[in-house]
Protein backbone atom coordinates (compact mmCIF):
# COMPACT_ATOMS: atom_id res chain seq x y z
CA UNK A 1 0.00 0.00 0.00
CA UNK A 2 1.47 3.60 -0.35
CA UNK A 3 0.45 4.29 -3.80
CA UNK A 4 -1.77 6.79 -5.74
CA UNK A 5 -5.44 7.11 -4.42
CA UNK A 6 -7.98 7.38 -6.63
CA UNK A 7 -10.45 7.35 -4.39
CA UNK A 8 -11.22 7.82 -0.58
CA UNK A 9 -14.22 8.45 1.18
CA UNK A 10 -14.24 10.06 4.47
CA UNK A 11 -15.98 9.82 7.48
CA UNK A 12 -19.52 8.97 4.99
CA UNK A 13 -22.70 8.49 7.33
CA UNK A 14 -25.91 7.27 6.04
CA UNK A 15 -28.91 6.91 8.40
CA UNK A 16 -32.62 5.19 7.37
CA UNK A 17 -35.63 5.09 10.06
CA UNK A 18 -34.61 3.31 12.35
CA UNK A 19 -31.02 1.79 11.47
CA UNK A 20 -27.55 4.48 11.34
CA UNK A 21 -26.16 1.60 8.61
CA UNK A 22 -23.07 3.47 7.98
CA UNK A 23 -21.14 5.20 10.75
CA UNK A 24 -18.29 7.18 9.53
CA UNK A 25 -17.14 4.79 7.38
CA UNK A 26 -13.40 5.96 5.54
CA UNK A 27 -12.69 3.69 2.71
CA UNK A 28 -9.49 4.47 0.37
CA UNK A 29 -8.68 2.79 -3.25
CA UNK A 30 -5.15 3.06 -4.50
CA UNK A 31 -4.94 3.51 -8.53
CA UNK A 32 -4.55 0.05 -10.51
CA UNK A 33 -5.61 -1.99 -7.69
CA UNK A 34 -8.30 -4.96 -6.91
CA UNK A 35 -10.19 -4.29 -3.48
CA UNK A 36 -12.03 -6.51 -2.30
CA UNK A 37 -14.67 -4.91 0.44
CA UNK A 38 -15.99 -7.77 2.88
CA UNK A 39 -18.14 -8.13 5.81
CA UNK A 40 -21.58 -9.87 7.29
CA UNK A 41 -24.46 -9.08 5.35
CA UNK A 42 -25.80 -5.78 6.93
CA UNK A 43 -22.54 -4.40 7.51
CA UNK A 44 -22.86 -1.84 4.76
CA UNK A 45 -21.11 -2.59 1.83
CA UNK A 46 -23.75 -2.30 -0.78
CA UNK A 47 -24.96 0.54 1.42
CA UNK A 48 -21.28 2.35 0.86
CA UNK A 49 -20.76 1.51 -2.78
CA UNK A 50 -25.14 2.78 -3.62
CA UNK A 51 -23.72 6.21 -2.01
CA UNK A 52 -20.55 6.02 -3.49
CA UNK A 53 -21.96 5.95 -7.02
CA UNK A 54 -25.14 8.08 -6.46
CA UNK A 55 -27.72 5.80 -6.02
CA UNK A 56 -27.87 7.56 -2.46
CA UNK A 57 -27.94 11.08 -4.09
CA UNK A 58 -25.53 13.56 -2.21
CA UNK A 59 -27.18 15.52 0.57
CA UNK A 60 -28.68 12.35 1.91
CA UNK A 61 -25.40 11.16 3.49
CA UNK A 62 -22.95 13.22 5.73
CA UNK A 63 -18.65 12.95 4.92
CA UNK A 64 -17.20 13.61 1.47
CA UNK A 65 -15.93 11.65 -1.53
CA UNK A 66 -13.15 12.24 -3.22
CA UNK A 67 -12.49 10.90 -6.89
CA UNK A 68 -9.31 11.35 -9.01
CA UNK A 69 -8.08 13.91 -6.14
CA UNK A 70 -11.46 16.34 -7.06
CA UNK A 71 -14.50 16.35 -4.23
CA UNK A 72 -17.39 14.92 -5.55
CA UNK A 73 -21.09 15.44 -5.32
CA UNK A 74 -23.05 12.84 -6.81
CA UNK A 75 -26.46 13.64 -7.31
CA UNK A 76 -27.58 10.50 -9.53
CA UNK A 77 -25.96 7.29 -10.64
CA UNK A 78 -25.35 9.26 -14.74
CA UNK A 79 -22.89 11.76 -12.69
CA UNK A 80 -20.49 8.93 -11.32
CA UNK A 81 -20.97 7.31 -14.41
CA UNK A 82 -19.65 10.02 -16.65
CA UNK A 83 -16.29 10.53 -14.08
CA UNK A 84 -15.41 6.97 -14.73
CA UNK A 85 -17.38 4.98 -11.81
CA UNK A 86 -19.29 1.79 -12.78
CA UNK A 87 -21.51 -0.30 -10.32
CA UNK A 88 -22.48 -3.91 -11.36
CA UNK A 89 -25.13 -4.90 -8.93
CA UNK A 90 -25.57 -8.76 -8.70
CA UNK A 91 -29.11 -8.59 -10.07
CA UNK A 92 -28.02 -7.63 -13.63
CA UNK A 93 -29.82 -4.69 -15.28
CA UNK A 94 -29.88 -6.40 -19.07
CA UNK A 95 -32.99 -6.04 -21.00
CA UNK A 96 -33.73 -9.70 -21.98
CA UNK A 97 -35.29 -9.08 -25.51
CA UNK A 98 -33.02 -6.82 -26.71
CA UNK A 99 -30.24 -7.44 -28.66
CA UNK A 100 -26.08 -7.81 -26.47
CA UNK A 101 -25.08 -4.70 -28.91
CA UNK A 102 -27.86 -2.80 -27.74
CA UNK A 103 -27.29 -3.39 -24.04
CA UNK A 104 -24.07 -2.42 -23.89
CA UNK A 105 -24.68 0.90 -25.78
CA UNK A 106 -28.55 1.73 -23.77
CA UNK A 107 -27.95 4.91 -22.36
CA UNK A 108 -25.15 6.38 -23.91
CA UNK A 109 -25.86 5.45 -27.86
CA UNK A 110 -23.56 6.33 -30.84
CA UNK A 111 -26.10 9.05 -32.32
CA UNK A 112 -25.41 11.93 -34.45
CA UNK A 113 -28.50 14.70 -35.44
CA UNK A 114 -30.73 12.11 -33.45
CA UNK A 115 -29.89 9.21 -35.59
CA UNK A 116 -28.04 5.55 -34.24
CA UNK A 117 -24.88 4.57 -35.83
CA UNK A 118 -25.76 0.99 -35.92
CA UNK A 119 -23.15 -0.02 -37.96
CA UNK A 120 -20.48 2.14 -35.70
CA UNK A 121 -22.80 0.63 -32.54
CA UNK A 122 -21.86 -3.65 -33.56
CA UNK A 123 -18.39 -2.31 -34.45
CA UNK A 124 -17.92 -1.05 -30.52
CA UNK A 125 -19.82 -3.65 -29.15
CA UNK A 126 -17.32 -6.47 -30.90
CA UNK A 127 -14.34 -4.19 -28.87
CA UNK A 128 -16.13 -4.45 -25.47
CA UNK A 129 -16.64 -8.41 -26.32
CA UNK A 130 -13.03 -8.89 -26.73
CA UNK A 131 -12.12 -6.36 -23.98
CA UNK A 132 -13.85 -9.25 -21.71
CA UNK A 133 -13.10 -12.69 -23.77
CA UNK A 134 -16.63 -12.94 -24.71
CA UNK A 135 -17.13 -14.49 -28.34
CA UNK A 136 -20.36 -14.19 -29.57
CA UNK A 137 -22.39 -12.49 -31.78
CA UNK A 138 -23.32 -9.43 -30.90
CA UNK A 139 -27.08 -9.28 -32.76
CA UNK A 140 -27.69 -12.29 -29.88
CA UNK A 141 -30.54 -11.56 -27.66
CA UNK A 142 -29.62 -11.01 -24.29
CA UNK A 143 -32.08 -13.62 -22.70
CA UNK A 144 -30.73 -16.45 -25.08
CA UNK A 145 -27.30 -16.31 -22.74
CA UNK A 146 -26.65 -18.07 -19.76
CA UNK A 147 -25.84 -16.00 -16.50
CA UNK A 148 -22.24 -15.95 -16.68
CA UNK A 149 -22.17 -14.69 -20.09
CA UNK A 150 -24.79 -11.98 -19.34
CA UNK A 151 -22.42 -10.94 -16.36
CA UNK A 152 -19.56 -10.74 -19.22
CA UNK A 153 -21.94 -8.30 -21.08
CA UNK A 154 -22.64 -6.38 -18.37
CA UNK A 155 -18.89 -5.62 -18.03
CA UNK A 156 -18.53 -5.09 -21.45
CA UNK A 157 -21.07 -2.17 -21.03
CA UNK A 158 -19.16 -0.56 -18.35
CA UNK A 159 -15.71 -1.17 -20.28
CA UNK A 160 -17.75 1.34 -23.06
CA UNK A 161 -17.96 4.06 -20.93
CA UNK A 162 -14.60 4.28 -20.63
CA UNK A 163 -14.35 2.52 -16.99
CA UNK A 164 -11.76 3.53 -14.46
CA UNK A 165 -13.20 2.42 -11.16
CA UNK A 166 -15.36 -0.79 -11.96
CA UNK A 167 -17.72 -2.21 -8.96
CA UNK A 168 -18.83 -5.10 -8.78
CA UNK A 169 -21.59 -6.70 -5.62
CA UNK A 170 -21.37 -10.01 -5.94
CA UNK A 171 -20.79 -11.12 -8.63
CA UNK A 172 -20.25 -14.79 -8.69
CA UNK A 173 -23.37 -15.05 -6.47
CA UNK A 174 -25.54 -17.00 -9.06
CA UNK A 175 -22.56 -18.18 -10.99
CA UNK A 176 -21.07 -22.11 -11.42
CA UNK A 177 -17.45 -23.02 -10.84
CA UNK A 178 -16.27 -22.32 -14.21
CA UNK A 179 -18.29 -19.19 -14.88
CA UNK A 180 -16.61 -18.10 -11.66
CA UNK A 181 -13.17 -18.95 -12.79
CA UNK A 182 -13.55 -17.06 -16.09
CA UNK A 183 -14.55 -13.70 -14.21
CA UNK A 184 -11.65 -13.97 -11.79
CA UNK A 185 -9.47 -14.30 -14.28
CA UNK A 186 -10.93 -10.78 -16.17
CA UNK A 187 -10.86 -8.81 -13.22
CA UNK A 188 -7.21 -9.42 -13.34
CA UNK A 189 -6.68 -8.81 -16.97
CA UNK A 190 -9.16 -5.63 -16.59
CA UNK A 191 -6.43 -4.59 -14.06
CA UNK A 192 -3.75 -5.40 -16.84
CA UNK A 193 -5.73 -2.79 -18.60
CA UNK A 194 -5.67 -0.21 -16.12
CA UNK A 195 -8.80 -0.98 -14.81
CA UNK A 196 -9.09 -0.11 -10.74
CA UNK A 197 -12.02 -2.52 -9.05
CA UNK A 198 -13.46 -2.90 -5.90
CA UNK A 199 -15.37 -6.14 -5.63
CA UNK A 200 -18.09 -6.63 -2.73
CA UNK A 201 -18.09 -10.79 -1.91
CA UNK A 202 -18.80 -13.16 0.91
CA UNK A 203 -17.29 -15.89 -0.82
CA UNK A 204 -13.69 -15.75 1.60
CA UNK A 205 -11.51 -18.14 -0.57
CA UNK A 206 -12.39 -15.82 -4.03
CA UNK A 207 -11.31 -13.17 -1.85
CA UNK A 208 -7.96 -14.27 -0.96
CA UNK A 209 -7.49 -15.49 -4.43
CA UNK A 210 -8.07 -11.86 -6.37
CA UNK A 211 -7.33 -9.55 -3.73
CA UNK A 212 -4.09 -6.95 -3.32
CA UNK A 213 -6.25 -4.76 -0.54
CA UNK A 214 -9.32 -6.21 1.53
CA UNK A 215 -11.81 -3.56 4.04
CA UNK A 216 -13.59 -5.18 6.53
CA UNK A 217 -17.00 -3.97 7.52
CA UNK A 218 -18.73 -4.55 10.49
CA UNK A 219 -22.10 -2.88 11.46
CA UNK A 220 -21.59 -0.12 9.47
CA UNK A 221 -17.96 0.17 10.54
CA UNK A 222 -14.31 0.54 9.36
CA UNK A 223 -13.06 -2.71 11.06
CA UNK A 224 -9.51 -2.79 9.19
CA UNK A 225 -7.51 -2.69 6.25
CA UNK A 226 -5.62 -5.43 4.92
CA UNK A 227 -2.98 -5.65 2.77
CA UNK A 228 -3.01 -9.40 0.50
CA UNK A 229 0.90 -8.78 -0.61
CA UNK A 230 2.49 -8.38 2.69
CA UNK A 231 0.46 -11.55 3.92
CA UNK A 232 -1.97 -10.14 6.21
CA UNK A 233 -4.93 -11.93 4.41
CA UNK A 234 -6.17 -15.36 5.52
CA UNK A 235 -9.69 -16.87 5.76
CA UNK A 236 -9.10 -17.05 9.68
CA UNK A 237 -8.26 -13.29 9.60
CA UNK A 238 -10.99 -12.86 7.81
CA UNK A 239 -13.84 -14.22 9.72
CA UNK A 240 -12.75 -13.00 13.20
CA UNK A 241 -12.80 -9.24 11.62
CA UNK A 242 -16.21 -9.38 9.72
CA UNK A 243 -17.78 -11.35 13.18
CA UNK A 244 -15.84 -9.99 16.18
CA UNK A 245 -15.08 -13.41 17.11
CA UNK A 246 -12.97 -16.42 15.88
CA UNK A 247 -15.04 -19.34 14.56
CA UNK A 248 -12.64 -22.38 14.57
CA UNK A 249 -15.34 -24.46 13.01
CA UNK A 250 -17.91 -22.66 10.52
CA UNK A 251 -20.14 -26.17 11.28
CA UNK A 252 -21.53 -26.32 14.94
CA UNK A 253 -21.13 -29.58 16.41
CA UNK A 254 -23.80 -32.22 16.67
CA UNK A 255 -24.23 -34.64 19.35
CA UNK A 256 -27.11 -36.41 19.31
CA UNK A 257 -28.07 -39.84 18.30
CA UNK A 258 -30.23 -40.75 14.94
CA UNK A 259 -33.36 -42.71 15.46
CA UNK A 260 -34.18 -45.56 13.40
CA UNK A 261 -37.84 -44.61 13.18
CA UNK A 262 -38.62 -43.84 9.08
CA UNK A 263 -40.16 -40.49 8.31
CA UNK A 264 -40.21 -40.28 4.74
CA UNK A 265 -39.47 -42.99 2.12
CA UNK A 266 -39.58 -42.11 -1.40
CA UNK A 267 -38.94 -45.68 -3.84
CA UNK A 268 -39.08 -45.61 -8.01
CA UNK A 269 -39.78 -41.90 -7.57
CA UNK A 270 -39.76 -40.50 -11.71
CA UNK A 271 -41.21 -37.26 -12.74
CA UNK A 272 -41.78 -36.28 -16.47
CA UNK A 273 -42.11 -32.58 -17.35
CA UNK A 274 -44.59 -32.34 -20.50
CA UNK A 275 -43.29 -28.65 -20.77
CA UNK A 276 -39.52 -29.94 -22.10
CA UNK A 277 -40.66 -33.71 -22.86
CA UNK A 278 -38.19 -35.39 -21.06
CA UNK A 279 -37.90 -36.84 -17.65
CA UNK A 280 -36.69 -34.74 -14.90
CA UNK A 281 -36.53 -37.66 -12.25
CA UNK A 282 -36.16 -40.88 -12.95
CA UNK A 283 -36.03 -44.21 -10.45
CA UNK A 284 -35.32 -41.84 -7.43
CA UNK A 285 -35.01 -43.96 -4.04
CA UNK A 286 -34.47 -42.52 -1.13
CA UNK A 287 -35.54 -42.40 3.25
CA UNK A 288 -34.92 -39.85 5.74
CA UNK A 289 -35.02 -40.89 9.59
CA UNK A 290 -36.36 -38.89 12.85
CA UNK A 291 -33.58 -36.24 13.87
CA UNK A 292 -31.71 -37.03 10.98
CA UNK A 293 -30.05 -34.22 8.16
CA UNK A 294 -29.80 -35.86 4.72
CA UNK A 295 -27.81 -33.85 2.38
CA UNK A 296 -28.51 -33.89 -1.34
CA UNK A 297 -25.62 -33.36 -3.34
CA UNK A 298 -25.09 -32.23 -7.26
CA UNK A 299 -24.24 -30.38 -9.80
CA UNK A 300 -26.72 -27.35 -10.92
CA UNK A 301 -29.39 -28.95 -13.04
CA UNK A 302 -28.83 -32.56 -11.57
CA UNK A 303 -32.57 -32.52 -10.44
CA UNK A 304 -31.70 -31.88 -6.68
CA UNK A 305 -35.00 -28.84 -6.58
CA UNK A 306 -37.16 -30.53 -8.92
CA UNK A 307 -37.34 -33.68 -6.86
CA UNK A 308 -38.02 -31.46 -3.39
CA UNK A 309 -40.63 -29.90 -5.86
CA UNK A 310 -42.23 -33.15 -6.70
CA UNK A 311 -42.51 -34.38 -3.14
CA UNK A 312 -43.66 -30.42 -2.46
CA UNK A 313 -47.25 -31.04 -3.68
CA UNK A 314 -45.82 -30.81 -6.82
CA UNK A 315 -46.10 -27.50 -8.09
CA UNK A 316 -44.64 -27.90 -11.63
CA UNK A 317 -47.19 -30.65 -12.79
CA UNK A 318 -44.86 -33.21 -13.19
CA UNK A 319 -46.37 -36.19 -14.41
CA UNK A 320 -45.45 -38.30 -11.39
CA UNK A 321 -44.63 -41.91 -11.09
CA UNK A 322 -43.51 -44.12 -7.92
CA UNK A 323 -44.09 -44.49 -4.09
CA UNK A 324 -43.69 -42.23 -0.94
CA UNK A 325 -45.05 -42.71 2.40
CA UNK A 326 -45.04 -40.04 5.58
CA UNK A 327 -44.93 -41.81 8.98
CA UNK A 328 -45.30 -45.03 7.54
CA UNK A 329 -48.58 -44.12 5.48
CA UNK A 330 -48.59 -43.84 1.48
CA UNK A 331 -48.95 -40.41 0.25
CA UNK A 332 -49.23 -38.14 -2.96
CA UNK A 333 -49.85 -34.72 -2.44
CA UNK A 334 -51.41 -32.76 -5.68
CA UNK A 335 -50.86 -29.05 -3.99
CA UNK A 336 -48.30 -27.59 -1.87
CA UNK A 337 -50.94 -27.20 0.77
CA UNK A 338 -51.95 -30.76 1.19
CA UNK A 339 -47.70 -31.39 1.55
CA UNK A 340 -48.33 -28.64 4.57
CA UNK A 341 -51.24 -30.23 6.28
CA UNK A 342 -49.31 -33.67 6.46
CA UNK A 343 -46.31 -31.81 7.69
CA UNK A 344 -43.31 -30.89 4.92
CA UNK A 345 -42.38 -27.88 4.51
CA UNK A 346 -39.80 -26.30 1.51
CA UNK A 347 -37.80 -23.71 2.28
CA UNK A 348 -36.73 -22.49 -1.53
CA UNK A 349 -33.76 -21.41 -2.88
CA UNK A 350 -35.13 -18.02 -4.51
CA UNK A 351 -35.82 -16.34 -1.25
CA UNK A 352 -36.70 -13.34 -3.17
CA UNK A 353 -38.99 -14.92 -5.47
CA UNK A 354 -40.34 -18.11 -4.23
CA UNK A 355 -39.96 -17.90 -0.46
CA UNK A 356 -41.13 -14.16 0.96
CA UNK A 357 -43.62 -11.61 0.27
CA UNK A 358 -40.78 -8.80 0.00
CA UNK A 359 -42.83 -5.75 0.32
CA UNK A 360 -44.85 -7.46 3.28
CA UNK A 361 -43.63 -6.59 7.02
CA UNK A 362 -41.20 -9.18 8.83
CA UNK A 363 -44.34 -10.58 11.37
CA UNK A 364 -47.21 -11.09 8.25
CA UNK A 365 -44.10 -13.22 6.03
CA UNK A 366 -43.74 -15.33 9.61
CA UNK A 367 -46.88 -16.02 9.55
CA UNK A 368 -48.08 -16.29 5.85
CA UNK A 369 -48.18 -20.32 5.88
CA UNK A 370 -50.44 -20.57 8.64
CA UNK A 371 -52.68 -17.95 9.33
CA UNK A 372 -55.40 -20.50 10.06
CA UNK A 373 -53.43 -21.14 13.14
CA UNK A 374 -54.34 -17.29 14.14
CA UNK A 375 -57.97 -17.03 12.61
CA UNK A 376 -61.09 -16.38 14.81
CA UNK A 377 -63.90 -16.70 12.66
CA UNK A 378 -62.17 -16.39 9.48
CA UNK A 379 -60.62 -12.91 10.74
CA UNK A 380 -56.63 -12.95 12.14
CA UNK A 381 -55.66 -12.06 15.37
CA UNK A 382 -53.53 -9.21 14.91
CA UNK A 383 -52.08 -9.94 18.94
CA UNK A 384 -51.52 -13.33 18.20
CA UNK A 385 -49.43 -12.61 15.16
CA UNK A 386 -47.08 -10.47 16.88
CA UNK A 387 -46.69 -12.59 19.82
CA UNK A 388 -45.92 -15.65 17.14
CA UNK A 389 -43.27 -13.39 15.03
CA UNK A 390 -41.72 -11.83 17.99
CA UNK A 391 -40.94 -15.16 19.65
CA UNK A 392 -39.60 -16.27 16.22
CA UNK A 393 -37.27 -13.18 16.00
CA UNK A 394 -36.23 -14.42 19.21
CA UNK A 395 -35.48 -18.16 18.38
CA UNK A 396 -33.68 -17.30 15.45
CA UNK A 397 -31.82 -14.19 16.10
CA UNK A 398 -33.37 -12.41 13.74
CA UNK A 399 -31.97 -8.56 13.43
CA UNK A 400 -35.03 -6.13 12.60
CA UNK A 401 -35.47 -2.86 14.19
CA UNK A 402 -39.29 -3.81 14.35
CA UNK A 403 -41.72 -6.24 13.43
CA UNK A 404 -43.83 -3.79 10.90
CA UNK A 405 -40.20 -3.38 8.93
CA UNK A 406 -40.59 -4.49 5.12
CA UNK A 407 -38.43 -7.69 4.46
CA UNK A 408 -36.78 -6.11 1.38
CA UNK A 409 -35.34 -4.00 3.66
CA UNK A 410 -33.56 -6.88 5.78
CA UNK A 411 -30.06 -8.52 4.97
CA UNK A 412 -29.85 -11.34 3.61
CA UNK A 413 -29.55 -13.43 6.41
CA UNK A 414 -32.50 -12.15 8.07
CA UNK A 415 -34.46 -12.83 5.11
CA UNK A 416 -33.44 -16.16 5.08
CA UNK A 417 -33.85 -16.29 8.50
CA UNK A 418 -37.40 -15.27 8.00
CA UNK A 419 -38.13 -17.59 5.75
CA UNK A 420 -37.15 -20.36 7.80
CA UNK A 421 -39.44 -18.80 10.87
CA UNK A 422 -42.45 -18.79 7.88
CA UNK A 423 -42.32 -22.97 7.73
CA UNK A 424 -41.13 -23.40 11.40
CA UNK A 425 -44.62 -22.15 12.19
CA UNK A 426 -46.57 -24.87 10.34
CA UNK A 427 -44.44 -27.14 12.73
CA UNK A 428 -43.32 -29.38 9.82
CA UNK A 429 -42.36 -33.34 10.59
CA UNK A 430 -39.97 -32.59 7.49
CA UNK A 431 -37.87 -29.46 6.81
CA UNK A 432 -37.01 -29.30 3.02
CA UNK A 433 -33.96 -26.56 2.61
CA UNK A 434 -32.99 -25.70 -1.06
CA UNK A 435 -29.50 -24.03 -0.63
CA UNK A 436 -29.85 -22.75 3.17
CA UNK A 437 -27.19 -20.39 2.92
CA UNK A 438 -26.94 -18.85 -0.82
CA UNK A 439 -25.76 -15.24 -0.07
CA UNK A 440 -25.39 -15.26 3.07
CA UNK A 441 -22.06 -14.37 4.90
CA UNK A 442 -20.81 -17.00 7.47
CA UNK A 443 -21.92 -15.11 10.68
CA UNK A 444 -25.79 -15.92 8.96
CA UNK A 445 -24.51 -19.42 8.32
CA UNK A 446 -23.07 -20.28 11.55
CA UNK A 447 -26.60 -19.34 13.23
CA UNK A 448 -28.18 -21.20 10.47
CA UNK A 449 -26.49 -24.10 11.29
CA UNK A 450 -26.96 -23.72 14.73
CA UNK A 451 -30.64 -23.43 14.02
CA UNK A 452 -30.30 -26.86 11.87
CA UNK A 453 -28.91 -28.80 14.79
CA UNK A 454 -31.29 -27.71 17.38
CA UNK A 455 -34.68 -28.94 15.11
CA UNK A 456 -33.18 -32.06 14.31
CA UNK A 457 -31.85 -32.34 18.05
CA UNK A 458 -35.71 -31.47 18.89
CA UNK A 459 -36.98 -34.25 16.72
CA UNK A 460 -37.34 -33.21 13.49
CA UNK A 461 -35.94 -34.51 10.15
CA UNK A 462 -33.88 -32.10 7.49
CA UNK A 463 -33.60 -32.78 3.76
CA UNK A 464 -30.96 -29.77 2.82
CA UNK A 465 -30.01 -29.41 -0.74
CA UNK A 466 -26.50 -27.72 -1.15
CA UNK A 467 -23.99 -26.77 -4.40
CA UNK A 468 -21.52 -26.08 -1.38
CA UNK A 469 -19.72 -29.43 -0.41
CA UNK A 470 -17.72 -28.49 2.46
CA UNK A 471 -21.49 -27.56 3.78
CA UNK A 472 -22.98 -30.81 2.61
CA UNK A 473 -19.99 -32.70 4.55
CA UNK A 474 -19.80 -30.66 7.78
CA UNK A 475 -23.74 -30.78 8.64
CA UNK A 476 -25.23 -34.14 6.78
CA UNK A 477 -25.81 -37.23 8.46
CA UNK A 478 -25.79 -39.07 5.71
CA UNK A 479 -25.03 -38.02 1.76
CA UNK A 480 -27.16 -38.44 -1.18
CA UNK A 481 -25.26 -37.62 -5.03
CA UNK A 482 -27.95 -36.82 -7.59
CA UNK A 483 -26.48 -36.89 -11.01
CA UNK A 484 -29.23 -36.18 -14.67
CA UNK A 485 -32.01 -36.94 -12.69
CA UNK A 486 -30.87 -40.20 -10.66
CA UNK A 487 -29.51 -40.32 -7.47
CA UNK A 488 -25.80 -42.12 -8.44
CA UNK A 489 -24.34 -42.73 -4.80
CA UNK A 490 -25.52 -42.76 -0.74
CA UNK A 491 -22.62 -42.32 1.77
CA UNK A 492 -22.62 -41.86 5.40
CA UNK A 493 -20.40 -38.51 6.37
CA UNK A 494 -17.80 -40.24 7.55
CA UNK A 495 -16.67 -42.08 4.32
CA UNK A 496 -17.66 -38.76 2.36
CA UNK A 497 -15.09 -37.32 0.90
CA UNK A 498 -15.30 -34.25 -1.54
CA UNK A 499 -13.98 -36.20 -4.15
CA UNK A 500 -16.35 -39.17 -4.03
CA UNK A 501 -19.11 -36.78 -4.50
CA UNK A 502 -17.71 -34.95 -7.29
CA UNK A 503 -17.11 -38.60 -8.88
CA UNK A 504 -20.40 -39.70 -7.72
CA UNK A 505 -22.19 -36.15 -9.22
CA UNK A 506 -20.65 -36.28 -12.84
CA UNK A 507 -21.52 -40.10 -13.28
Amino acid sequence: MGGKKILEMREITKTFPGVRALDRVSFAVEEGEIHCLVGENGAGKSTLMKVLSGVHPHGSYEGSIIFDGKEQTFRHISDSEKTGIAIIYQELALVPEMTVYENIFLGHELASGGLVNWNETIKQAEVALKKVGLKINPDTKVKDLGVGRQQLVEIAKALSRDVRLLILDEPTAALNEDDCDNLLNLIKDLKNQGVTSIMISHKLKEVIRIADTVTVLRDGQTICTLDAKAGEVSEGVLIKHMVGREINNVFPRREHKVEDDLVLEVRDWTAYNARTGRYDLKDVSFNVKKGEIIGFAGLMGSGRTELARSIFGNPDHYRLEGEMSLNKKNVRFSHPEDAIKAGIAYVSEDRKKNGLVLIQDVKQNVTLANLKALAKNSIVDDNAEVKIAGEYREALNIKTPSLEQQVMKLSGGNQQKVQVAKWLFVKPHVLILDEPTRGIDVGAKYEIYTIMNKLVAEGMSIIMISSELPEVLGMSDRIYVVSEGRITGELPVEEATQEKIMHLATN
